[in-house]
C-alpha cells in the first residue's frame, strides 16, 4: 500500500445503484479502499417499513450482492471496504456478509458499528421535550425508528482494530471516507482543517457517479453513459486531494462537473455541520490537472456542535400513486378534467360509505409542464400526449383501495384516448414521515463490535469555536451591474444542481466565468427563486455565496410537499429543480452576450 497517497472508490451512492461500481472499481481503479453510501433520508423510511413487516430486515442488500462475486480479489488484493448499508439493521447485514463470504470461501473480519438506533429509549427522550428541528412539532406517538448519524471516529476505530469491512448504520454520508482517512493518515480528531477536507472528499464520492458527470447541466459533453466511471477520491496526507476515476471509462471530470457535486444538497456553505467537524466550503477552489483529474482544496473546519441530528421515522396513514396515458387533440385538458371527476367521484363513494375526506391529493399532467406552475410555456398546453398522474393520501387502507379502483374506469365512462394501463392499478402503501431532531452527543454512544467483542468509541465533546477568518476571495456583488440590454437563459451563464433534505430542496449554481455572477446575483435574488418555485408552497429562500467557486446556492424552504415517501409529487425530492431553473432569462450587457455567443458550441 503506497504510504503518502490513498486512492478511495466510492461504488454507491443510493439504494438501487449499480452494481457494476464494486467491479470496475476493484478490477480497474487501483484503490486501496471501497466505500458505498446507501443511505438517504427517503432510504432509512423506506428501511424501517421494510423492518416493520419482517423484523430480521431493514438493511441494504444491494451491497452483499456487489461486493459477493469480488469477495475473493479484494481479499487478496488487501482492499478494504466501509459502509453504512446496515441501515436500521446493521447486525443483520454483517451475518448476510458472513454467510456470502462463508460460501465463497473467504475469511473476513467484520466489524459493525452501532449505537445509532435510539428507539429503545425514545421515552426517555420524549420526557425531555424534545421538538421536530424544522417544524417545532412534539415527537409523534408512535416512531418505527430513531437513529442519530453517527461519525467517523468509531470507523476509524474499527479499521484499527483490523477489520476487512466495516458496517454501519446510520452515519453521516462522508464519515465513510473520512474515518478511513483518519485511520490511514493517524490524523487528530481536532486537525479541523484536514478533517474538513476529508470530508468533503467523502461528500463529492458519496453519491458516486454524480460527480464523474452523471446528471452534470452539460450532458452532451460527457461521454460514455453506458459504462460511466465510478469515482476515485485520490487523497494526500495533508489533506488535499484529486478526483478522478478508472482509465478508459465514460464520464467526465471537471471543475464544474465537480463543483455541481459540491453544491449538491447542503445548506450553508459556510456552516457545514458534521458529527466531526464544523466545515466551511466558501474558499473551496478546483483545478483541472489534467484529463479527468481535478484537484480540490480550500475547505476549512472548526469544532463541530455538541449535538447530532437524529433521524426518526413514523407511520401517518397510506398514499396511492397511479399512471395513465392520454393522446390526441387537447390530452393536457381531458387529463386534468379526468383526474378532477375520479376524486370527485371517489369523495361521493367514500362519503356513502361514511368514510373521511383524503387527506391530500394530487394531479399532476405530465407533458404540459405541470412541475413548472405558473412558469410552464404556453405550448405546453397543446400536447398531444399526457401522462395523468393522481396521488392520495389517506388515514385509512381501504380508502385509498376505492380510489385504486376507480382509476380504470375512466377507460370506458371519462375522456377518449386514454390508455396505458400496464402498471395496473396503483399500489396502495403505508407513508413513512420522517422526523428530525436534535439530541446531545452526551447521550449517544457509538460501539464498535468485532465477533463477540465490543468496544465503546465515545464521541469527543469539543467547546464551540467561532468560526475561522476565512480567506476569502473578493465577494462579487450584483447591486452594480449597468447597461443589460439583453438577456440569455441562465444555462447560457453557470451551470447548477439540485436536490433536497427532508421538505427541503437547495439549488446549486456555479457561474461559467467569474465575470458572469454579477448578473446572475442581479437577476436571482432570493425572492425572485420564490416566486418562481411559488407552485411548490415554498415559504422561504436563503441565498449563500461560496466566492471561490463563482457560486451561489439558493435554500428552499418547505418546497417539497414533505418530501421523499410523504409526498405525492412527481419530483418529492427537488431532482429537476435546477433544471427548471435553467430556462430563466438573465439581463446581460452585450458585450457579455457576444462573449457567449461565440462559445456557444461549448454550452449543452
Amino acid at each position: 500500500m503506497r504510504s503518502d497517497v490513498v486512492r478511495i472508490g466510492g461504488a454507491s451512492g443510493f439504494w438501487g445503484d449499480s452494481l457494476d461500481g464494486a467491479r470496475q472499481l476493484v478490477m480497474q481503479g487501483d484503490i486501496d479502499f471501497l466505500v458505498f453510501d446507501y443511505l438517504a433520508e427517503i432510504t432509512m423510511s423506506l428501511l424501517a417499513r421494510t423492518r416493520a413487516r419482517k423484523p430480521e430486515l431493514g438493511f441494504v442488500p444491494d451491497f452483499t450482492d456487489a461486493v459477493g462475486p469480488l469477495l475473493r480479489t479484494i481479499k487478496e488484493r488487501g482492499i478494504r471496504v466501509v459502509t453504512n448499508s446496515g441501515g436500521v439493521n446493521p447486525r443483520a447485514a454483517a451475518l448476510a456478509l458472513a454467510a456470502r463470504a462463508k460460501a465463497e470461501g473467504v475469511d473476513l473480519k467484520i466489524a459493525v458499528v452501532t449505537g445509532d438506533d435510539l428507539l429503545a429509549d425514545i421515552n426517555k427522550v420524549r420526557a425531555t421535550g424534545v421538538r421536530e428541528m424544522f417544524t417545532g412539532e412534539p415527537i409523534p406517538p408512535r416512531l418505527l425508528s430513531a437513529n442519530a448519524y453517527l461519525g467517523a471516529k468509531p470507523i476509524a476505530d474499527a479499521l484499527g482494530r483490523g477489520a476487512d469491512v466495516v458496517i454501519t448504520g446510520r452515519c453521516v454520508d462522508s464519515a465513510v471516507t473520512l474515518g478511513i482517512l483518519v485511520h490511514r493518515f493517524g490524523w487528530k480528531w481536532d486537525d479541523w482543517d484536514r478533517l474538513a477536507q476529508a470530508s468533503l472528499a467523502g461528500h463529492l464520492i458519496e453519491c458516486s457517479t454524480q460527480v464523474t458527470g452523471g446528471i452534470f447541466t452539460d450532458w452532451r459533453d460527457v461521454p460514455g453513459w453506458d459504462d460511466v466511471g465510478f469515482p476515485i477520491a485520490e487523497c494526500s496526507a495533508d489533506g488535499s486531494f484529486v478526483i478522478t476515476k478508472p482509465e478508459r471509462t465514460g464520464g467526465l471530470v471537471t471543475p464544474l462537473s465537480v463543483g455541481e457535486q459540491m453544491l449538491y444538497e447542503i445548506g450553508d456553505p459556510a456552516s457545514y455541520e458534521l458529527p466531526d467537524v464544523t466545515c466551511d466550503f466558501r474558499a473551496v477552489q478546483m483545478r483541472l490537472l489534467g484529463s479527468d483529474r481535478v484537484e480540490v482544496t480550500g475547505a476549512v473546519g472548526r469544532p463541530p456542535s455538541d449535538t447530532l441530528k437524529v433521524s426518526a421515522t413514523y407511520p401517518d396513514g397510506y398514499r396511492a400513486i397511479g399512471t395513465v396515458t392520454i393522446a390526441g387533440r387537447d390530452a393536457a385538458d381531458k387529463a386534468q378534467r379526468t383526474g378532477e371527476a375520479i376524486f370527485q367521484r371517489t369523495r361521493r363513494l367514500l362519503a356513502a360509505r361514511q368514510m373521511a375526506e383524503f387527506t391530500q391529493t394530487s394531479i399532476e399532467v405530465l407533458g404540459s409542464e405541470s412541475v413548472y406552475g405558473a412558469n410552464a410555456a404556453k405550448a405546453a398546453a397543446s400536447a398531444r400526449e399526457v401522462v395523468l398522474k393522481l396521488g392520495a393520501m389517506h388515514p385509512e387502507e381501504k380508502a385509498l383501495e376505492l380510489f385504486a379502483r376507480e382509476v380504470a374506469p375512466a377507460a370506458s365512462a371519462m375522456a377518449q384516448g386514454l390508455t396505458g394501463f400496464f402498471a395496473g392499478r396503483p399500489a396502495v402503501q403505508p407513508v413513512v414521515r420522517l422526523y428530525s431532531f436534535l439530541w446531545p452527543k452526551s447521550a449517544v454512544t457509538p460501539v464498535v463490535e468485532i465477533g463477540s467483542a465490543a468496544h465503546a468509541v465515545p464521541f469527543d465533546i469539543h467547546s464551540a469555536m467561532p468560526g475561522k477568518s476565512v480567506s476569502l476571495p473578493p465577494e462579487i456583488s450584483g447591486s452594480s451591474v449597468q447597461n443589460v440590454t439583453s438577456k440569455l437563459p441562465l444555462v447560457a451563464l453557470a451551470v447548477g444542481r439540485s436536490g433536497d433534505k427532508g421538505n427541503t430542496a437547495n439549488i446549486g449554481l456555479i457561474a461559467r466565468k467569474p465575470s458572469y455572477l454579477p448578473f446572475i446575483k442581479a437577476a436571482l435574488t432570493a425572492d425572485r427563486i420564490k416566486t418562481w418555485f411559488a407552485h411548490c408552497g415554498v415559504t422561504r429562500v436563503d441565498r449563500f455565496d461560496l466566492p471561490g467557486m463563482s457560486a451561489l446556492n439558493y435554500v428552499l424552504h418547505d418546497a417539497l410537499g414533505g418530501g421523499g415517501v410523504a409526498s405525492l409529487r412527481i419530483d418529492p425530492q427537488g431532482k429537476a429543480f435546477a433544471q427548471m431553473l435553467m430556462d430563466i432569462e438573465i439581463p446581460v450587457p452585450p458585450e457579455v452576450a457576444a462573449d457567449v455567443e461565440a462559445h456557444r458550441g461549448k454550452v449543452a
